[in-house]
């Protein structure tokens, strides 16, 4: 378990060199007294260890930069990946600003020699909602929903993908949850593309993540409670999973289903030094007050007949 007796932690993304097992979180110091105030005021720590349940903590990764900048509020959820090419580790990650009164989102990333010193791109954000197919302050939203990169290499095109949290233009409000997308061949310059699903039917789907497990691709996301639209009883906060096809789709969301750890939010998967997939994610019970700040131990998964995961 992964607590800090000063910080609530929250949301985390997992890199495996091989040796260590490397989460970074978001966190934020207790001294706000309402955890409810963490999220204006999030910087990206950094732990390692050799079991997913022990953990070293080491420097903070991040924290917003100073104004103006496109993430001079807060940084948010990303991941990890590592370029064979230039021999360094790139963590893209989500930039608030509160432009207007609202609050807008964009991707950008730093790059690292050693996961523990990490530079800012010069150049960001590298992407950020296309008012052509996503819901944006550009076209009337309050706020522009755009975060939780999950990046990933692909063989069949070599290139690099980017999935996010994202809302499709002239959605509604709680089903306009969408996959977007976006591609690279550097992971430098990107170019947004339209979303790979049209209203999932949930006002959100956050921190996405898609892996290959039993020869079956398989979506992770969360949704939160108020996220939820009154067309899915029995729905609840939580980590849920998605059968599909290809790691960019088609997402079968018609088949969602909770993944039963119940009250762990914003989930990651990740495969065990045994090779057993594991889910990783923070304590949020269903309502604020069961809310810890802390990350859970590895939960052993198994992947049902349906395509979905389930807790083994």
């Amino acid at each position: 378990m992964l607590e800090l007796a000063d910080h609530w932690v929250w949301d985390c993304w997992l890199f495996d060199d091989g040796d260590d097992f490397h989460v970074f979180f978001l966190r934020a110091s207790k001294a706000l007294l309402d955890p409810d105030r963490r999220h204006f005021r999030a910087s990206v720590g950094h732990a390692k260890s050799k079991d997913l349940k022990n953990w070293t903590l080491l420097p903070d990764a991040l924290v917003a930069a100073d104004s103006p900048a496109w993430d001079e509020v807060a940084t948010w959820t990303g991941s990890v990946v590592k370029n064979p090419i230039d021999n360094l580790y790139y963590m893209f990650y989500t930039g608030v600003t509160r432009p207007k009164g609202g609050i807008v989102q964009q991707i950008g990333f730093a790059t690292s020699p050693d996961l523990i010193s990490w530079t800012r791109n010069p150049n960001n954000p590298v992407t950020s909602a296309d008012p052509q197919y996503y819901e944006t302050q550009e076209n009337g939203d309050p706020d522009t929903n755009w975060r939780d990169p999950w990046v990933f290499f692909d063989e069949r095109d070599h290139k690099w993908h980017m999935l996010n949290t994202a809302d499709i233009k002239n959605g509604g409000i709680k089903t306009r949850a969408t996959v977007a997308h976006a591609i690279s061949s550097n992971l430098k310059t990107w170019e947004v593309l339209p979303p790979l699903y049209g209203e999932a039917g949930f006002g959100q789907v956050e921190v996405i993540q898609v892996e290959k497990i039993d020869d079956k691709y398989v979506m992770v996301f969360c949704v939160a409670e108020h996220h939820l639209n009154e067309h899915k009883p029995g729905f609840k906060s939580g980590t849920y999973s998605v059968p599909a096809d290809s790691p960019t789709g088609p997402f079968h969301f018609d088949r969602t289903d909770i993944i039963d750890a119940d009250g762990i939010y914003a989930a990651r998967i990740i495969q065990d030094r045994s090779g057993q997939w594991v889910l990783i994610g923070f304590e949020a019970g269903q309502s604020t007050a069961e809310f810890t700040g802390r990350i859970c131990d590895p939960i052993p998964l198994k992947m049902t007949p349906e395509g979905t995961l389930k807790v083994k």
